[in-house]
């Protein structure tokens, strides 16, 4: 049984009375945590669409109809026959997707005590899922272990929020990633985020650690991610790249997080950093912004991703400080990057970086457009937010979301334009469903009866 500090205790006994007290209210009974946001297994929907995005060729076929019977879909296609009683959605004249995937976030982003940190992540979360969202993979609470408890109780039907992968507390030993005592971003200095990962051997009791807490995969930085990046770069404005960890913790951080049945994302820009994450196989390579053709032979021989993450950057360009000491040029070496990556047919995982105020939860979608820039077609960019990025994740998920298909769950968007022509309708999603269960539906999308 997994030992919990009375810090965790308290974050979780924070989401859960607070949300459980509401639900209750809502329900009108006190006799147990009400799961509400799980659909009856009974329950069929019948969605009509006018246009139905194809995740896995790119297409939109025309005049669809999507039957939901409790979570799953049961078929999609044309011409279906809808069940009497079932309930009927006419989005006749919208666009439907699957629900989008983002690799990328941090849900924990302030907050002066356990359980405030724990209502900010679950808000921020329910912002991800609000904006069509409705997976993502959160890569470091930043403080603690209270990811897991939100995402058990997203699961468990307690609370609204998108489906969830997380870290916890990445292993950042040695990377001068410091959150001041003052912002209470390091409840659990003790663990992980503090360990010692000075051998090989230390690296793995971290991992197996870390796997007591719940989470599903190790994060590792092996690039230093000094505080507001203010010596990461050179007076030409090159990266120092400064490694964090040996080739040696590496591999055996890979291998028993494998051994484990977790995955493991590295967070790297470039240097020594970035090839002993590419050799050691991580299953989420992130960043990369050194990416050069010794990289992509790597990424390809061992049939790796490339996770992009383009928000944090996005919001490094507009702010004060990029324009004097060359860090705008970060922006432009993840366009290289992904050019590069592009062309030798490395795939391309969606992951935003969202984060806080400046990198906003709610408004990642803006990234397509920057792939559509470097050389995507909007379908190409919208795909990456789907089958590759499901098939990133852990536990086989590919096989549950991703795409609208017959078996999977029904994690359904909707847009009111075409985003084939206008990519940047992904910025403005006006329907939303989970697991069959509508979190969103907005005023004048639905088709008159």
């Amino acid at each position: 049984m997994v030992m919990r500090t009375h810090v965790m205790t308290a974050m979780a006994a924070a989401v859960l009375a607070v949300t459980t007290m509401a639900v209750q209210a809502q329900e009108g009974g006190a006799r147990g945590p009400a799961r509400r946001y799980l659909v009856p297994p009974t329950q069929e929907v019948a969605i009509r669409a006018g246009r139905l995005f194809d995740a896995r060729t790119g297409t939109l076929r025309t005049n669809q109809i999507v039957l939901i019977r409790g979570q799953r879909i049961v078929e999609v296609g044309a011409g279906l026959r809808i069940p009497a009683g079932a309930h009927v959605i006419d989005l006749s004249s919208a666009t439907v997707l699957p629900g989008m995937i983002d690799t990328h976030v941090h849900v924990n982003t302030g907050g002066d005590t356990p359980a405030e940190r724990a209502l900010i992540a679950l808000t921020n979360a329910q912002i991800d899922l609000q904006a069509g969202f409705t997976t993502v993979l959160d890569m470091d609470s930043r403080g603690g272990f209270n990811t897991v408890d939100l995402r058990d109780a997203i699961n468990a039907g307690l609370v609204a929020g998108p489906r969830m992968q997380v870290v916890g507390q990445s292993l950042n030993q040695r990377a001068g990633n410091y959150y001041p005592d003052n912002q209470s971003l390091r409840f659990l200095e003790g663990f992980t985020e503090n360990k010692n990962v000075n051998s090989p051997w230390l690296a793995r009791a971290a991992v197996r650690e870390a796997k007591l807490h719940g989470v599903d995969w190790i994060k590792i930085y092996t690039t230093q991610d000094f505080v507001g990046s203010m010596y990461m770069w050179k007076p030409d404005a090159t990266l120092v790249a400064s490694p964090s960890l040996t080739s040696e913790e590496v591999d055996a951080i890979v291998d028993e997080a494998h051994r484990l049945g977790l995955r493991v994302a590295c967070h790297t820009y470039g240097g020594e950093g970035m090839f002993s994450c590419l050799n050691a196989g991580v299953d989420a390579p992130n960043h990369l912004l050194e990416l050069d053709e010794k990289g992509i032979k790597i990424l390809l021989q061992k049939k790796l991703p490339f996770v992009v993450t383009l928000d944090d950057l996005i919001a490094l360009e507009k702010g004060d400080l990029a324009a004097t000491d060359g860090r705008n040029s970060r922006l432009r070496m993840a366009e290289q990057a992904f050019k590069r990556a592009r062309a030798a047919g490395v795939p391309i995982v969606y992951g935003s970086g969202a984060t806080s105020d400046a990198i906003p939860h709610g408004r990642q979608a803006d990234q397509f457009k920057y792939y559509a820039r470097w050389g995507m077609t909007p379908a190409e960019a919208i795909q990456t937010a789907y089958l590759p990025a499901a098939q990133m994740l852990n536990y086989g998920w590919v096989n549950h979301i991703g795409s609208l298909e017959k078996g999977k769950y029904a994690d359904i968007i909707a847009v009111s334009g075409n985003p084939l022509q206008d990519v940047t309708e992904m910025e403005r999603v006006r329907f939303v469903m989970k697991g069959g269960r509508v979190y969103r539906d907005d005023p004048g999308l639905e088709s008159a009866p």
